[in-house]
């Protein structure tokens, strides 16, 4: 479990997250949503111990941030930042291999180069483990720094808009990989999106943020209405039930 409390943050003497108050329970896709510069990068960074914490407690288990070692916490929770450009000339498997790296400290075994394999397969790389970074496509760039989140084996995975660069099935398909790795592998995936429809689509929570703020939390048929548009977003959109989903017609 991830418990934020009283939780407060500024940035060049700016407010940029206010009164955060969020438990996020193990196990399951929760997905950040609102509008640009509405502190959803910002959270995410603060959960993972980028950015230093000013005000307020996050709690991941029973690790307090701050206060627990780095190396532990990175055995218990991984990030994929946006800004998260590897070294060209690393090849795929090279790449991945860094997700081990808090376990076998420059030193990896047998068990660590399984774990790579596993990673590459999970997301479809094994037919590019040999091929440099630069030789790959945005999309596929991105699926490898997604699986070297994946390799970390962390309970925890913190994803800031990993569908960037992604065309519409890859999309796809990496959602229905998250949400297998929650469902089936009992990992909690945190993920930053922008497409309100991919996150009432895979995510199994929602939390609506605007002005630093957390305005709005719970299943998507509960949180993505036409009022949460207008009210975050600041825009009229019709919102469609189609079956046990809801749509955001645009």
């Amino acid at each position: 479990m991830i418990a934020i409390r009283d939780l407060n943050h500024d940035r060049d003497g700016k407010p940029t997250l206010r009164e955060i108050d969020l438990t996020l329970q193990s196990g399951g896709v929760t997905a950040l949503i609102g509008p640009n510069g509405a502190g959803k990068s910002t959270l995410l960074s603060l959960i993972a111990r980028l950015i230093p914490l000013q005000q307020g407690q996050i709690m991941v288990d029973d690790l307090q941030i701050g206060v627990c070692a780095n190396d532990v916490l990175a055995r218990r929770l991984a990030i994929l930042p946006q800004a998260s450009d590897a070294a060209p000339l690393l090849t795929v498997r090279e790449l991945v291999g860094f997700g081990r790296y808090p376990y076998h400290k420059g030193r990896p075994t047998a068990e660590d180069d399984e774990k790579v394999e596993a990673a590459l397969a999970t997301f479809d790389l094994l037919p590019l483990a040999e091929r440099r970074l630069d030789t790959l496509s945005g999309g596929q760039r991105q699926r490898a720094q997604v699986a070297m989140t994946f390799a970390q084996e962390t309970d925890y995975i913190l994803l800031d808009e990993p569908l960037n660069n992604l065309d519409i099935a890859a999309s796809r398909n990496l959602m229905r990989t998250l949400q297998d790795l929650a469902r089936n592998h009992g990992r909690t995936i945190v993920i930053v999106l922008h497409d309100i429809n991919y996150a009432a689509a895979y995510a199994d929570q929602i939390v609506a943020m605007k002005d630093g703020r957390i305005t709005h939390q719970g299943a998507a048929v509960e949180v993505v209405t036409e009022a949460m548009l207008l009210e975050v977003y600041g825009t009229s959109a019709s919102v469609h039930h189609i079956g046990d989903k809801v749509v955001v017609a645009v």
